[in-house]
């Protein structure tokens, strides 16, 4: 392996990385296998890719050319070297508009690839699922569909020509084949002759079992395409490749159909008694030949309905046990109407048992999709606590025997003990989404798996269906591929493998000459992960660290590049480990202790570190891995006894070093802002020297309050109610003229403010560098200062939203069974929940345009309903920006090392749209973090608060009265003008 390793990355322009913590990252897939990479290759070009596959295979060693490592079969995880695509060979080489064809590289992700076309008003026909991170590469390699498959079809309808690389070296474009072209082919000779002759032959060979086994219905997806050989169907090379998933060669460019954009869009969701009701109306539906046609069961609903996923949107759903959601789509908003009205009245006259809900507001629209795409995420982890596999997860029927097979599976489900799995999926084609509760860590449990999914493919085969209709067969369904084709078609395909790569060399062990299904598995009856104590609860994961960092199923939304919070790091870097996803995978490892172990892991620190601890994933992930949480505990563990990195002294500590320059707040900032001495003190608190370090204020907002209630300015002690202001270190210390303006709201909303009789705080930088003694000790001082309000149910209003989110999720976890501290977190309020709940009918007249950064705990764990209302109540026209974390996150951008990746986070949305909004608009942002990003970022503006402009509002709002209440020269005693 050394000498692997040194001839790679002395013949590979890109990255070569055999370090554990890589190895780790890349280890398993959506499945329920795991595979050790012998190493992973980042290709910096297509032509990079090749000289890596030369090296591997002067070294004898085996190759998978992986996707967006979101394969649900276990085809992308493998010991081999892994080559990934999706760093650097993500270009668009060429798009021809009046053709709609593009050539792309195999790491371009789908939204991105799509967002290149859109402005020729084109986009790519099929868009699984995981659009957000899936690669066209992966598609390719997979046959991928998703919702749109319905109308488009599958990845292998979409490909025109494929550039590949087999094994042996041969490079060369694919695609159909005439006659005379397979003659020249003959002619010139060499190993692409050899191939495609040998490729001719194994067809006529087979040509009747082709003819004859494979079923024709839309979602065949298993098994190699050796009916894209046909003489019917052009000998097309390229698409008997689709689907194959990295088996036979690598694809460095493909050349795809693309498919006009109709903008207009109308969904009709029609709901039925029960789920079997609904796939038995599935062929009244076809003709009327709709966008999409998908299905969903009454568990799937009722699951997402009590994790609170689209919940909205999930309400709207008409009555019933079992759901069509059927779209339209057409180029003017009548003719998608009409369609829709057309076809509800159609369905009606075919059955009385039929409840309609039209949805063509394209944000609730949008809403309901997200729903149906998280179903994977939803039916994970379910509220009985027992985690669901893929294993049966796509398999697909004739949609004429949707509702009959639907039936019988249930039956099965229920013979197995599996009755609560939920039924969903591309009910237009006949393809069933499911993850059962398969126990794979007891060797009975493993047994009933395996007897399961034998029963399974006999069930599909007996309806004329496929094992897989989407996901592939990789792993989970290559050893039960000859109950679907039989020997003599599964045979075919061992020699179609041994043509392309006769050393059985690329991806081995999965589709043909598979590892066995109960083989590999993540967990297995040997799976004994460690379970150390641990600071955090983990209430959701049965207080188990192990089951905590074990969420992760491998989606990859956090591998997105627009939209949401999570996760600014992959963004900055696209780096695997630098995803959630990744860093859930080492952890993963770490307890396992094989590749990685121990607290005192290197790799994991080193994963961890570009983590912002933003909590995007909390809310953003579909399993609700919580990262910042995971880190902070890492964190804890890894420097325990330890000498800590200086930012941890530093920035960890700043409540205490605020409190200290507050006794003398001008030698402070004069001492470090002068030239020389803040150069010393930023290296010695290890700080990044391109940061400008933040200005104590000349008074604290403490002082300030205590001045301003002694001189009776203050509010009434009869006021409606009185309420908590939290001082936070920032509000306090930095910035207090939030916090002055938020107690001159409060009062205007009649309520009495008070702050607590002593210095208290969240312990906020002591939790994000992993100090969590402190923090814990912290936090019980807190409370004890707390106590008498939250005995008296008093509110407590939070300005910063990073302490809001401490109080709200990190203090319950760390004090666990603590009732005050659960009192807090039920308390706590964000200035517009109190103004909302306390003064419903209060409001001010600010009527100004704002640009919106949300702050990302509060995105997270707090939620921006309320803000929104708010603002719209107060004439605030706000354009809410989703443009991810500002890239500062507390400490995070301010340290050492950390300067690049936290300005290109703010680059990737927030500072452009902040350099681009005009001068009269005001940029608004309740975090501290996301108000110093902007300032120091130079962008012409300054930041303020919610609580200033509402206070600014007031005050000309006071103006504005006082100006009008002024007798007029001309007008009688006691009148006014």
């Amino acid at each position: 392996m050394r000498a692997l390793h040194t001839d790679l990355a002395a013949r590979v322009r890109g990255e070569v990385r055999f370090d554990a913590g890589t190895r780790a990252a890349y280890s398993t897939d959506a499945s329920n296998y795991r595979q050790v990479p012998i190493g992973v290759v980042l290709p910096a070009t297509v032509d990079d890719a090749v000289a890596a596959v030369e090296v591997c295979r002067e070294h004898g060693v085996p190759v998978l050319a992986r996707g967006g490592g979101t394969s649900l079969a276990g085809q992308c995880c493998n010991t081999a070297v892994v080559l990934d695509f999706s760093k650097y060979c993500r270009r668009v080489v060429s798009v021809d508009p009046e053709r709609r064809t593009a050539v792309v590289e195999p790491g371009i992700a789908l939204d991105e690839l799509n967002r290149q076309v859109a402005e020729h008003g084109l986009m790519v026909g099929p868009k699984p699922a995981t659009h957000v991170s899936c690669t066209l590469g992966g598609m390719i390699g997979n046959n991928s569909c998703g919702s749109t498959a319905q109308a488009y079809g599958k990845m292998a309808d979409s490909v025109l020509r494929l550039e590949i690389l087999t094994y042996d070296g041969l490079r060369t474009w694919v695609g159909p084949t005439s006659e005379e072209e397979y003659q020249r082919t003959l002619a010139e000779g060499g190993r692409k002759a050899e191939l495609y002759q040998g490729l001719r032959a194994l067809r006529d060979r087979h040509m009747a079992e082709i003819r004859t086994r494979y079923p024709d219905i839309p979602r065949r997806v298993s098994g190699y395409n050796l009916d894209a050989l046909l003489p019917e169907h052009g000998f097309n090379v390229a698409r008997a490749i689709v689907g194959s998933e990295s088996t036979l060669a690598t694809v460095l460019r493909a050349e795809i159909s693309l498919f006009e954009v109709r903008p207009e869009r109308v969904l009709v969701v029609l709901g039925y008694p029960t789920v079997f009701a609904a796939a038995d109306a599935v062929p009244a539906v076809l003709p009327h030949r709709p966008t999409a046609i998908e299905g969903l069961d009454r568990q799937l609903v009722e699951l997402e309905h009590t994790q609170r996923i689209a919940g909205e949107a999930v309400d709207a759903l008409p009555p019933g046990g079992g759901w069509l959601m059927v779209q339209f789509t057409a180029d003017d908003h009548d003719t998608a109407a009409e369609r829709a009205r057309r076809f509800v009245e159609d369905m009606k006259r075919h059955g009385e048992d039929i409840s309609v809900s039209y949805m063509d507001d394209p944000e609730h629209e949008e809403r309901l999709w997200q729903a149906r795409e998280a179903a994977l995420g939803a039916t994970a982890f379910p509220p009985t606590g027992v985690p669901t596999h893929e294993g049966w997860e796509d398999a697909a029927v004739p949609p004429e025997r949707l509702g009959a097979y639907l039936r019988d599976f249930r039956e099965l489900l229920r013979e197995f003990g599996y009755q609560d799995a939920a039924l969903y999926g591309h009910f237009g084609q006949g393809c069933v989404h499911t993850r059962i509760p398969f126990d794979l860590r007891t060797a009975a449990g493993v047994a009933a798996y395996r007897r399961f999914v034998e029963r399974s493919a006999d069930l599909v085969v007996s309806h004329g269906g496929s094992l897989s209709g989407e996901h592939g067969d990789g792993q989970s369904r290559g050893e039960l591929l000859t109950r679907m084709f039989g020997e003599r078609i599964v045979g075919a395909f061992g020699e179609m493998k041994a043509l392309f790569d006769p050393d059985n060399r690329m991806n081995p062990g999965k589709v043909v000459h598979p590892n066995p299904l109960d083989g590999q598995l993540r967990e297995g009856v040997d799976y004994r992960p460690a379970e150390p104590r641990v600071r955090f609860a983990y209430p959701r994961d049965g207080h188990r660290f192990s089951h905590a960092v074990g969420r992760c199923v491998g989606v990859g939304k956090c591998r997105g590049l627009d939209g949401g919070v999570m996760c600014p790091s992959f963004r900055a870097t696209h780096e695997e480990e630098h995803s959630t996803r990744g860093r859930a995978r080492l952890l993963f490892e770490m307890l396992r202790g094989e590749v990685v172990a121990g607290w005192r892991s290197t790799e994991v620190r080193d994963a961890l570190d570009l983590c912002l601890a933003c909590k995007g994933c909390r809310s953003d992930c579909p399993v609700g891995v919580d990262m910042a949480t995971y880190k902070a505990e890492f964190l804890s563990h890894h420097y325990a006894h330890r000498l800590r990195p200086r930012s941890h002294y530093s920035m960890g500590w700043l409540p205490l070093w605020a409190r200290i320059a507050a006794v003398a707040p001008g030698v402070a900032n004069a001492l470090t802002h002068a030239p020389v001495v803040e150069r010393v003190a930023k290296w010695v608190a290890g700080i990044s020297e391109e940061r400008t370090l933040p200005r104590f204020a000349r008074q604290p907002f403490t002082s300030w309050l205590r001045r301003h209630t002694a001189s009776g300015s203050g509010s009434r002690r009869d006021a409606r109610k009185t309420v908590v202001l939290w001082p936070d270190t920032f509000s306090n210390y930095f910035h207090p003229s939030v916090a002055r303006a938020a107690v001159e709201v409060l009062e205007d909303a009649g309520l009495h403010v008070v702050v607590p009789r002593a210095s208290v705080c969240c312990g906020l930088t002591w939790i994000s560098t992993g100090q969590l003694g402190v923090a814990q000790r912290v936090l019980r001082r807190t409370l004890s200062v707390l106590r008498p309000a939250l005995r008296a149910g008093t509110p407590v209003v939070v300005l910063e939203p990073s302490c809001a989110a401490v109080f709200r999720s990190d203090l319950p976890e760390l004090l666990h069974g603590d009732e005050d501290a659960h009192r807090l977190a039920g308390q706590v309020r964000t200035l517009a929940e109190v103004l909302t709940r306390e003064a419903p009918d209060w409001r001010v007249p600010v009527g100004r345009r704002a640009l919106v950064q949300v702050h990302c705990h509060q995105h997270a764990v707090l939620g921006f309903d309320t803000d929104r209302e708010l603002m719209r109540r107060c004439g605030i026209d706000a354009t809410v920006l989703d443009s991810g974390c500002c890239g500062l996150a507390g400490n995070f951008g301010f340290e050492r090392g950390h300067y690049a990746v936290s300005m290109a986070c703010a680059e990737h949305g927030l500072l452009p749209a902040v350099r681009d909004a005009d001068e009269d608009t005001c940029v608004l942002a309740d975090g501290f973090s996301c108000r110093t990003q902007v300032e120091q970022a130079d962008t012409g503006h300054v930041p303020s608060h919610l609580a200033e402009v509402l206070a600014e509002g007031l005050r000309r709002e006071r103006g504005r009265r006082r100006t009008t209440e002024q007798p007029s020269a001309s007008a009688p005693p006691g009148e006014v003008r």
